[in-house]
């Protein structure tokens, strides 16, 4: 009974401890500034169609201190690792281009039921950890695919073990007036900056950032 009550105390002295560093890492994530010492190693998820589209139009914003670029896309995603390779040779030369392309189980796909897509996303985080742990990339860029919800979770526990501060960055779709995306319900309470691009949404989330249309 002792060992019981022992194992119950030291499991929940653990879960109080990982919330305590989770709202720590989380609130932290503002003050952070990737890049003043060096290059900026960014993480970018590309969702298929329109996702893609727009999260090349906002790297082609960022300066030349944002490399390397690492893209994520799912492995049923057949047309951005075009768009992507079309993109990094347009605007760097073979020799200056410094980007990978990775590949992982989707979390979700069209139509999928919210029953399976529990187990597709636990998947999809099993590939997930080892790619972020073993690139750790200093800032997570997405705006709005379901893939960069496991990629979001591999880079925040980073910083929860206390091996890197992650700065997760999200980029809510133009499409989206009145209501958040389902992936920008969950990624809103955890993102270090969440940015919508109209100010109904800015209204009524007010951790958002509104700076207008940006893609």
């Amino acid at each position: 009974m002792a060992f019981l009550v022992g194992a119950a105390f030291a499991v929940l002295l653990i879960c109080v401890l990982v919330i305590v560093r989770l709202y720590h890492v989380v609130n932290t994530g503002s003050s952070y500034k990737p890049g003043t010492k060096g290059p900026v190693a960014v993480l970018v998820v590309a969702g298929s169609g329109g996702h893609t589209t727009e999260i090349l139009r906002l790297i082609e914003c960022l300066s030349e201190a944002y490399t390397p670029r690492h893209y994520v896309i799912a492995d049923t995603d057949r047309m951005s690792e075009e768009k992507i390779c079309t993109f990094e040779s347009s605007k760097h030369s073979d020799s200056e281009s410094q980007f990978t392309i990775c590949r992982i189980p989707r979390s979700r796909e069209v139509h999928q039921s919210w029953s399976s897509s529990v187990i597709s996303t636990l998947d999809a985080l099993r590939y997930s950890l080892p790619l972020v742990f073993r690139l750790r990339p200093d800032m997570v860029l997405c705006n709005g695919p379901g893939t960069c919800v496991p990629l979001c979770v591999a880079g925040l526990l980073l910083g929860i073990l206390g091996m890197k501060k992650v700065l997760i960055v999200y980029v809510e779709s133009i499409c989206r007036v009145e209501t958040l995306s389902l992936t920008g319900k969950i990624l809103y309470p955890m993102s270090d900056y969440f940015f919508v691009q109209w100010s109904s949404l800015r209204d009524k989330y007010p951790k958002s950032i509104f700076l207008g249309r940006i893609v």
